[in-house]
């Protein structure tokens, strides 16, 4: 009997929710609060509240795709299978930008602590010990993986919870507002648009997990509560981001008092709990940023895997591979780990200004996808229910995307455009000068027990033409002359 070559199915929703919220760190509102205080004039809070509702629509069009199409993949599965197979490819290959720099950023973050207790040791060191104990992990099962991630993310949360306590007890001292029941933190009369609008795109980098979770569809026990799981790590992580920005806003109504603006979460801890806190809360720090390594390393292994199924990264044999025993794609894990290793060189605020682009081409493209496929394929546009679910609410998505994009950096922008001509050039040479069609990669796909046969869009008609999406992997790939 050949072995399977799906992956595994073994996470429930509450494992899948616990590795978005390890990807997304939440411990990452103090690592920022200084940057976003300094953009928005002092409303932090009020950048996410606007960030969590663009990403509220966008995630209930990520819930919409994820049930007609569950498989990994994400906005490249869902844009390749709505609009265009070669579209779907440079919304893939942009989103990689994003999924591969966030590794890298946490093991950037890994050396800048350990650099900073142990000063006299070299910083690669560090790098190299973190990225193989991340990818060891990732090797060997998501299950795992999931576990290590849950653990991390509960020790992480219970210390931001400690944080909202502290900060409590120091504003009835008369500490910053002096008070919770303030609006300062949401409204104050110097308040600008603009400014409030670039803060949100600069807190967008912290949400990015909730949609990554989708790449785990095929690793789902079962693939229906995707879009429950979506909703839930975003209301979760939008929550604690909120409440977290709003007590930190509150005692600091300013940045005055920091030593450094870059990463105020160390002075913030130290100035609500003193120094033992301050240990506490950098070990907090320490775990999330493993957990969110964990997660962001597992995600954009199973992207690269599923474009590598598709046939259109090569060679496909490799990128496609999974391992027989541990059923996890054991290639672009360890790939994953390599480029994670440019760590050792670069800063984090280059890095750290790349990753938002390739998010919102994402976000972008799977609003567009939900009209692509419910409003042009599927004719659900004859009722006044569909036109807002189908219609409206991803317009509105796109629409709030496309405002962020606006106030992207343009430092971001320019190197996204780069990447993602990159990846032009690349579809040419491998489409010989787009003569050939990507659909024309076909695969020969080994079925597996525990496949997902036929998809459906919410109860209507199977998705009828699409490739296998789910349980089953290739074992040769084959170009159509």
């Amino acid at each position: 009997m050949a072995p399977k070559k799906s992956l595994k199915r073994s996470l429930g929703m509450w494992a899948i929710v616990g590795l978005g919220l390890g990807y997304m760190t939440p411990t990452v509102v103090f690592d920022t609060f200084g940057i976003v205080s300094m953009e928005t004039g002092g409303l932090v809070p009020l950048a996410y509240l606007v960030a969590t509702v663009v990403m509220f629509f966008t995630a209930l069009s990520y819930g919409k795709m994820v049930a007609v199409f569950p498989a990994a993949g994400s906005a490249y599965t869902y844009t390749r299978e709505t609009m265009h197979p070669g579209l779907g490819f440079v919304v893939g290959w942009a989103a990689l930008l994003d999924y591969l720099l966030l590794p890298v950023v946490n093991a950037l973050l890994i050396r800048i602590y350990m650099e900073a207790l142990f000063p006299e040791a070299p910083g690669w060191i560090w790098v190299v010990l973190y990225v193989a104990l991340i990818t060891g992990i990732n090797l060997r099962s998501m299950t795992s993986t999931s576990k290590v991630t849950s653990t991390l993310v509960v020790f992480e949360i219970a210390l931001i919870v400690a944080f909202v306590v502290l900060a409590g007890i120091q504003l009835s001292n008369g500490m910053g507002q002096g008070t919770i029941f303030s609006t300062a933190p949401l409204f104050n009369e110097s308040m600008k648009a603009a400014a409030i609008l670039t803060g949100a795109t600069v807190v967008c980098f912290s949400f990015i997990g909730f949609d990554a979770i989708t790449m785990y569809t095929e690793e789902a026990k079962d693939p229906k509560t995707m879009p429950r799981a979506i909703l839930l790590t975003l209301g979760i992580g939008g929550g604690i981001f909120f409440l977290a920005a709003w007590f930190g806003q509150s005692v600091f109504p300013t940045v005055d008092q920091f030593q450094v603006t870059d990463d105020t979460l160390p002075e913030m801890a130290l100035y609500v709990g003193g120094q033992v806190f301050q240990l506490l809360f950098l070990a907090g720090a320490f775990a999330a940023t493993i957990a969110s390594g964990l997660s962001s390393h597992a995600s954009v292994s199973r992207l690269l895997f599923v474009m590598g199924r598709n046939g259109v990264l090569r060679p496909a044999k490799l990128f496609a591979y999974v391992h027989p025993k541990f059923r996890t794609p054991v290639f672009t894990v360890a790939l994953v780990g390599v480029v994670s290793l440019l760590a050792i060189t670069p800063s984090l605020e280059l890095v750290a200004s790349m990753i938002n682009f390739g998010a919102l081409i994402a976000f972008t493209f799977v609003n567009l996808s939900v009209i692509a496929y419910f409003v042009v394929r599927k004719k659900r546009y004859r009722t006044p229910r569909d036109v807002f679910h189908y219609l409206v609410l991803p317009l509105i998505g796109a629409g709030m995307t496309g405002v962020l994009w606006a106030f992207l950096h343009l430092e971001a922008l320019i190197f996204g455009l780069i990447w993602t001509v990159a990846g032009v050039v690349y579809l040419a040479v491998l489409t010989k000068g787009f003569r050939r069609k990507i659909s024309d990669f076909v695969l020969e796909e080994e079925p597996a027990d525990d496949e997902v046969n036929g998809h459906t869009d919410g109860g209507d008609h199977p998705t009828s033409g699409a490739p296998v999406l789910a349980g089953a992997a290739p074992t040769q790939v084959h170009d159509k002359e």
